[in-house]
């Protein structure tokens, strides 16, 4: 799962509430930093968005697989406005980043 390069894409929600570079964060992180270091079997992955010391973003990973957790600073100030959770579902042919209200 979540192989590069695959179809890939953002939801209309996330599309509303996160600018193109930090959707973009979100792939370099599963295809730089996840794969290879943590088990990605699974079909939905999740990240915690929250606020680091400096107030910039920070995208949190919990593996299930492993109960480790990494987080990945950036540079973007962080909004209130930022979903607290991403999803990222692989169905095999596709790669879709979600809000959870989007996931049902």
């Amino acid at each position: 799962m979540f192989k590069a390069p695959a179809n890939r894409f953002a939801s209309f929600g996330v599309v509303a509430v996160l600018p193109d570079d930090l959707i973009d964060q979100i792939w370099v992180i599963i295809d730089h930093n996840l794969q290879g270091v943590f088990p990605l079997n699974q079909n939905l992955l999740t990240f915690e968005l929250r606020a680091d010391q400096k107030d910039h973003l920070q995208y949190v990973y919990r593996s299930e697989a492993t109960q480790n957790v990494i987080a990945f600073d950036t540079d973007y100030a962080y909004q209130d406005s930022f979903p607290e959770t991403l999803l990222v579902y692989d169905d095999g042919r596709a790669q879709t980043i979600l809000l959870p209200q989007e996931a049902n």
